[in-house]
């Protein structure tokens, strides 16, 4: 599923670069005896140094940064400080990543990337078609305004339909939307155990008991609540029904 989700993506940056820019690759040196090969090795060299960031960047197209930020938060408004710890935050939001992200790479694998591999379509076409549901996907999640944005900074004309949209554009419009969505959801997680937090340090103060950290009464209160309303299928669950 990585493979296939990471395969897609390659193809999409190569796509910044057009269809010529995905020759077979010849690592031999030799001297530069015309510009139009020292072009082409500028080309290589740039895909080369995109592959290495394209884990980084495939994350930042997908719905990783949501549940991260979410989960973070989550973490906070509980009170915990390493647990869960860091790598389980991460191991967690990468696999249900990997969860809502299938359907668009299972289409991506199908119409794109399989039947171009089969040498039935030609590049550009399954470039197109690989890219076309995560464009969908993005687009679904991105506000309007947030897209809107972005076209008025580069000052270019807004997009007729899906195809025409940039990738270039679409992405950080993209990020800058699950960010204020992820912090809404994180708004609304923190509420009921700010309430927690108010009441138990309202009651410590009226018994007199200032002294007593309200953070070692009210910790265990928030696990207690957090258990009994089964915290992780719920957020779990509506995390995943919240991407469009």
């Amino acid at each position: 599923m990585k493979i296939k989700i990471l395969l897609v993506f390659l193809l999409s940056v190569i796509s910044l670069f057009g269809a010529d820019a995905a020759p077979l690759i010849n690592l031999s040196v030799a001297q530069v005896e015309q510009p139009e090969q020292f072009v082409k090795t500028i080309n290589i060299a740039i895909i080369l140094a995109l592959f290495v960031l394209a884990p980084s960047l495939l994350l930042m197209a997908t719905s990783f940064t949501r549940l991260l930020i979410i989960f973070g938060l989550l973490r906070q408004a509980m009170g915990l400080q390493q647990s869960p710890p860091n790598q389980v935050i991460v191991s967690l939001s990468l696999i249900l990543t990997f969860f809502i992200m299938q359907p668009y790479a299972d289409v991506a694998w199908d119409k794109g990337i399989k039947p171009y591999m089969e040498k039935t379509i030609p590049y550009d076409v399954a470039l197109e078609k690989s890219v076309s549901p995560f464009k969908k996907f993005m687009l679904k999640n991105t506000r309007e305004k947030d897209l809107a944005l972005f076209y008025r900074i580069k000052r270019e004309e807004n997009p007729k339909n899906i195809e025409d949209t940039s990738l270039i554009i679409l992405m950080p419009a993209f990020i800058i939307s699950e960010l204020r969505t992820a912090f809404e959801i994180g708004f609304l997680i923190f509420l009921p155990f700010l309430v927690i937090d108010i009441i138990v340090a309202s009651i410590l103060m009226s018994l007199g008991m200032m002294m007593l950290p309200p953070v070692m009464i009210s910790l265990p209160i928030k696990l207690v609540f957090f258990i009994i309303i089964d915290g992780w299928h719920v957020i779990i669950g509506n995390l995943a029904q919240s991407f469009k």
